[in-house]
């Protein structure tokens, strides 16, 4: 398919960054069809309709859309689920409220962090779940305020990471390259984790549509390959392409993917971040050149002013209150 410029709508579609996707794949930015771009603005249509103001950009849509295979009332429902829930959780607050001022001790635990970028410009994203020891991190932390950690680094990834990535790469990145390492997982740990695990997946899977670029997990321990030969039927084929089981042997594979210089020493690279890589935060969302402002903090600053000043001079009626939302601030995280 020929590479085409992105079918955008001017009221929600602000971009400072490239919007045309590497790879051509139909239904991807740059590579839709007069189809796909009628269906995106059917979807928002409906959304509209029904009252939605934000989160209505082309490619947020678009990524609903493709999840649901282009089924415009499917991807309508997931769109309007995850509103109902990013209400609920709070998600618009965590980036710029939410602080964890314990995640030096939770790390310990359960290191889970973005670091640099993957060989076609992707954020790299680690797990190490073999350390996980959720008695000793409950007694710094909780269950509640792990989640919503996750949830603000996806956040954070959807804006500043992927748009500075973008900038960077000179190319659309609307994805993250993860390894997952499984080292030290073993059968007696898996039922005291896996409450915390699903909530994390469920939360990846249902909210956060078309996020996942390429899963390297690693160390896979004997028998892991077979019980996911199985699962793989339930998969759905293009997700099973994404994902890469390993044993201990991984390196090379994992190195053909993430530039030895941005792979932590433990994982066969050759980054040693000051401080340890786990809290470094490093990436093209750090540089100077490439990284902006995201429109979490831009919203929170317009809305500031609004909320302290909660009154405005009325000149028939006296004081009025003045909401904060009154500006019509929109996001397109």
């Amino acid at each position: 398919m020929a590479e085409q410029k992105l079918a955008t709508d001017s009221k929600y579609d602000q971009y400072d960054f490239p919007t045309t996707a590497p790879d051509a794949v139909p239904g991807h930015p740059g590579h839709t069809t007069p189809e796909h771009d009628a269906k995106v603005h059917q979807l928002r249509t409906i959304l509209e309709q029904e009252g939605y103001t934000e989160r209505l950009d082309t490619l947020t849509l678009l990524r609903f859309l493709r999840a649901r295979k282009f089924d415009v009332n499917l991807a309508k429902e997931m769109f309007v689920n995850t509103e109902k829930w990013r209400k609920d959780f709070g998600t618009n607050e965590l980036p710029a409220t939410f602080e964890y001022p314990e995640k030096p001790e939770v790390f310990k635990y359960y290191p889970q962090y973005y670091h640099k970028t993957d060989k076609d410009g992707r954020p790299l994203y680690i797990e190490k779940l073999g350390k996980i020891d959720l008695t000793a991190m409950y007694k710094i932390t909780t269950s509640e305020r792990m989640l919503q950690n996750l949830v603000t680094e996806y956040e954070k990834m959807a804006d500043p990471r992927l748009p500075a990535c973008s900038r960077k790469a000179g190319k659309l990145l609307e994805t993250s390259c993860t390894v997952m390492d499984l080292k030290g997982v073993g059968v007696t740990s898996i039922p005291s984790v896996y409450g915390y695990v699903r909530q994390a997946s469920e939360i990846s899977q249902n909210y956060y549509p078309e996020r996942l670029g390429k899963l390297y997990i690693i160390n896979a321990p004997w028998g892991f390959s077979s019980v996911f030969s199985v699962v793989k039927g339930f998969l759905d084929p293009v997700t099973v392409n994404k994902i890469h089981v390993l044993g201990s042997g991984y390196q090379k594979e994992l190195l053909a993917q993430v530039p030895a210089e941005n792979l932590p020493a433990e994982f066969g690279g050759s980054c040693k971040c000051e401080g340890g890589c786990e809290l470094s935060d490093e990436g093209p969302w750090q540089e100077a050149e490439w990284a902006r402002p995201p429109a979490w903090a831009a919203k929170k600053e317009a809305a500031t002013p609004a909320a302290v000043d909660a009154t405005v001079q009325n000149e028939d009626n006296g004081p009025e209150k003045k909401d904060a939302t009154e500006e019509g601030i929109q996001t397109s995280a």
